[in-house]
């Protein structure tokens, strides 16, 4: 169809537009956005509920353990007790990546004496669900940023552009990037049905209109419930309404381990 009186976009425009999508994505990495967060009564209250209950953060694609930093000091300033995923740069085949963070989780959860909280980024969400999935014994609760689970090549923007150059490179013998297996093969089937599969925990997704990077629609898993928030995908570690949503599900959890922590000593007596 042939748009009639239709305004060009003039190279300006154009550079302009680009440079807002970089900002948009890119700033949050490099700290915009952060003092909104810290200005925020989320960040400053002195609340400190977690005890000790564990929370495993798990990075997106591409990210290291210290990208979810400001995340994991907000957790341990209420209480709990985080560890990251030691996934180096989350890249690499799912299925590989998945028995790594079960053994992560398992670890956390011996050391903090119960089952735990897995929250992750992105493909870090994706990556805590088929965990859960797997072992739900470990898992207390489920938290997914922007993770994209009803449709794992659902991108958008610059990331619809890099995906087809990094599974090209793959192919090529470049180490350590996503296999094409994930995408096409065995490992693509066992993925989908772990996406898919029905959650015995309690599970919060977190999703954007304006994230840029992933659909939005594909990250409203199902079996969870849903926070929408406005948030680029990068800025969702440090949105302030992620966290004010996240805080009180968090109390919950660890009231319940508490209570059942209670329940056993006292049964035990």
């Amino acid at each position: 169809m042939v748009v009639e009186n239709a305004v060009p976009i003039t190279p300006w425009e154009r550079v302009t537009r680009t440079a807002r999508a970089l900002v948009h994505q890119f700033g949050p990495v490099v700290g915009i956005g952060r003092s909104a967060l810290y200005g925020h009564e989320v960040w400053r209250s002195a609340v400190a509920e977690g005890a000790g209950v564990g929370v495993v953060v798990v990075p997106g694609f591409g990210g290291i353990d210290a990208s979810m930093g400001v995340l994991c000091r907000w957790l341990e300033r209420r209480g709990y007790a985080t560890t990251g995923a030691g996934l180096g740069m989350n890249m690499g085949c799912t299925e590989a990546l998945v028995e790594r963070l079960v053994r992560r989780v398992d670890e956390h959860a011996r050391a903090t004496g119960g089952p735990v909280v897995l929250l992750g980024h992105s493909r870090g969400g994706m990556l805590c669900r088929l965990v859960a999935v797997q072992r739900p014994d470990l898992v207390r609760a489920l938290v997914t940023l922007g993770s994209p689970v009803l449709n794992p090549l659902d991108v958008k923007g610059l990331a619809s552009v890099a995906l087809p150059w990094v599974l090209r490179a793959s192919a090529l013998g470049v180490p350590g990037l996503a296999d094409r297996a994930c995408v096409e093969g065995p490992c693509r089937d066992s993925t989908a049905a772990g996406l898919a599969a029905a959650l015995v925990m309690p599970a919060l997704a977190f999703y954007s209109r304006v994230d840029g990077v992933v659909g939005w629609e594909s990250c409203r898993d199902p079996h969870a419930d849903w926070v929408e928030v406005s948030s680029s995908h990068t800025g969702l570690g440090i949105d302030p309404d992620v966290f004010a949503a996240l805080a009180p599900r968090l109390a919950v959890w660890a009231a319940e381990r508490h209570d059942s922590d209670t329940s056993d000593t006292t049964d035990a007596a």
